[in-house]
C-alpha cells in the first residue's frame, strides 16, 4: 500500500503549510490573489502546491519548492513541471462575498 508523502511526516507539512499561508498571498499560477479565508475544498480556497510534483520527484517538506495557489489552479495544473495550464484555469474569486 502506498502511503501519500504529504501525511508521512503530518507535523511538518502542517507547519510548513503554515509559514507559506503566512508568507504568500498571491497564487504562484495565475499571479491573482488568494483570499486565505476561504473553507478547504472551494475552487478559491488556498493550498500548498510543490512547484516539483511530489510524484515527479519534489519534495513536499522543502520550502523552496512550496508556493500558494488556489485550489482550482493546483487541480488545473495536475503533476505538470510547468505553470501552462489553460487561460480559462483560473475561476479564482477573490472574496467570499456571492
Amino acid at each position: 500500500m502506498a502511503t501519500n508523502p504529504r501525511v508521512r511526516n503530518g507535523s511538518a507539512r502542517r507547519r510548513l503549510r503554515a509559514r507559506v499561508l503566512a508568507e504568500e498571498d498571491v497564487c504562484w499560477i495565475c499571479g491573482q490573489p488568494v483570499d486565505k479565508s476561504l473553507p478547504p475544498g472551494m475552487p478559491g480556497s488556498p493550498e500548498v502546491d510543490e512547484v516539483v510534483p511530489v510524484s515527479r520527484g519534489g519534495s513536499p517538506y522543502d520550502r523552496d519548492n512550496c508556493r500558494l495557489a488556489h485550489r482550482i489552479c493546483n487541480q488545473r495544473r495536475g503533476n505538470r513541471t510547468s505553470t501552462l495550464v489553460p487561460a480559462t484555469a483560473c475561476f479564482c474569486p477573490t472574496t467570499v462575498e456571492w
